[in-house]
């Protein structure tokens, strides 16, 4: 169960520290009254709390990086029109994300008639069960609250999804009972109905048969269900948002016009544009902590610099995209090689090195669609780019750096093995001791506490590559790793 701090919502009222309800929380439509509540739709609700959030200056969609000034203001103006929305982008550009953070902007907690399985609201009670309970408790009708984490839905689009997954079904144990065909109660509610006075999120809605597609027409036009022929008027208050492939929703026009139509904006979403958000990203996404090793901010750099060259690549299909769980993935795969090492030679700190990038090429190549006329080639595309990534990154961070204490370690005939399970204290003492080191992984992003020799073996790792992409060192490939040479 998600656990969340002490809060206070708009009405003033304190909140367990546990996800419960509100202290104290009205537990009849009478005390529910004289508490103040004012109910609101779900789009009036999202709309006056994403203003406060605009006029205080408050973080409206936490988590999301890049978007600030090109997906968020359309996607405002959206919220604040009160529109039903498509999300269009390519794969892993965080669709899924911002939908589930709109959530954010509901109110903390909200009143619901206290067991309907649609979440009515005790001023406003829609289906036959709850107005038949307010017809005969009057006040002391029970109200129960529901977190807004409560009040999200969400149903991957498949071909096998029926009208009854989304809207509903009769159900034949209710009918077993005792109960007519004609009575509203047999109904078995859908995922949209359950999500009533919450958001409701259809993913890769050009997936979803046509025939399925219809019978969202009248959620977002007419805000009501139709189940199996009942004369069932069922108001809905819902939020819905859809998020799509641009291939697939404008060159194979998957979504009937209809159901486009009904939609009130259209709003394309986009990979980071800047190395400085793809950096960001990584970091925030990527669970290094879990792995417990140190991927130094120079490698963050690399993978989002490689990543960015994959996604430009005349080799790579452009309609596919590259995700960003590209970039997060490469990282995690990185630093995994580092505690890998550590595990095999003992070292108490693992630090990632450029060693452990390679490995990076021949895990991630599954998650990247080449052209057809690359087959074959996939790795050698791939690892020419992380070249070029490493290659970048080097002439960004120790380009303008004075190497010449390295490059004289490398007498005649001199030279440095490296490689994967090359601990780092080994690689040191292979190297020798180097003049400015210090300045070379201040250079790096390195500061206090980074004084290990993981920290130093991989600042003067990435200098040796470097050099050699620079073509004032040789490097030979072998089973066990690399070794450079003059």
């Amino acid at each position: 169960m998600t656990r969340h701090r002490c809060r206070i919502t708009g009405r003033g009222r304190r909140l367990d520290s546990v996800h419960k309800s509100p202290t104290p929380a009205p537990s009849t439509l009478r005390e529910l009254r004289e508490s103040g509540h004012r109910h609101r739709t779900v789009k009036a609700e999202i709309r006056e709390n994403l203003l406060a959030r605009l006029r205080s200056g408050e973080s409206r969609f936490p988590g999301i990086v890049g978007f600030d000034e090109t997906v968020l203001p359309h996607l405002e103006r959206a919220l604040i029109a009160g529109h039903d929305l498509v999300l269009l982008g390519e794969r892993g550009q965080g669709k899924t994300r911002l939908i589930r953070t709109i959530t954010g902007l509901l109110d903390e907690w909200s009143p619901m008639v206290k067991g309907c399985e649609i979440n009515d609201h005790p001023y406003a009670p829609a289906c036959v069960r709850c107005r038949r309970l307010a017809a005969a408790h009057g006040d002391d009708l029970p109200v129960a609250w529901k977190h807004r984490e409560d009040r999200y839905g969400e149903k991957l689009a498949t071909p096998d999804t029926s009208v009854g997954d989304l809207i509903g079904d009769v159900d034949p144990i209710k009918i077993a009972e005792g109960r007519t065909l004609g009575d509203p109660e047999t109904v078995h509610y859908g995922l949209v109905p359950r999500t009533n006075r919450g958001v409701f999120s259809v993913n890769e809605l050009p997936d979803l048969a046509e025939r399925i597609q219809v019978a969202l027409l009248n959620v977002l036009e007419e805000r009501d269900i139709q189940v199996r022929g009942y004369n069932l008027r069922l108001p809905l208050d819902v939020l819905l948002i859809a998020s799509a492939n641009p291939e697939d929703y404008t060159n194979r026009g998957r979504i009937i016009t209809p159901l486009k139509d009904r939609f009130g904006a259209e709003i394309r979403t986009h990979y980071p544009r800047t190395v400085e958000d793809e950096l960001v990203l990584i970091r925030q996404e990527a669970d290094l902590d879990a792995l417990g090793a140190d991927l130094p901010d120079h490698l963050v750099e690399v993978i989002a610099r490689f990543t960015r060259l994959v996604r430009e690549s005349t080799a790579v299909d452009s309609r596919s995209g590259v995700s960003a769980r590209f970039s997060i993935a490469a990282a995690e795969t990185a630093a995994a090689s580092a505690v890998r090492r550590a595990a095999l030679t003992g070292e108490e700190r693992p630090v990632t090195r450029v060693c452990d990038l390679p490995g990076v090429v021949h895990t991630l190549r599954g998650k990247v669609e080449f052209e057809v006329s690359e087959e074959g080639r996939e790795v050698d595309v791939l690892s020419h780019l992380l070249r070029r990534a490493t290659a970048e990154t080097f002439r960004g961070t120790l380009g303008g750096a004075d190497l010449t204490p390295l490059l004289d370690r490398f007498g005649e005939g001199a030279r440095v093995e490296s490689g994967d399970l090359v601990p780092a204290t080994e690689l040191l003492r292979r190297i020798g001791r180097v003049e400015g080191l210090s300045k070379m992984m201040a250079r790096l992003g390195m500061g206090e506490g980074d004084e290990s020799p993981g920290h130093a073996a991989a600042a003067l790792e990435f200098a040796l590559e470097g050099l050699y992409l620079m073509r004032r060192l040789s490097k030979d490939e072998t089973d066990g790793g690399m070794v450079y040479r003059t």
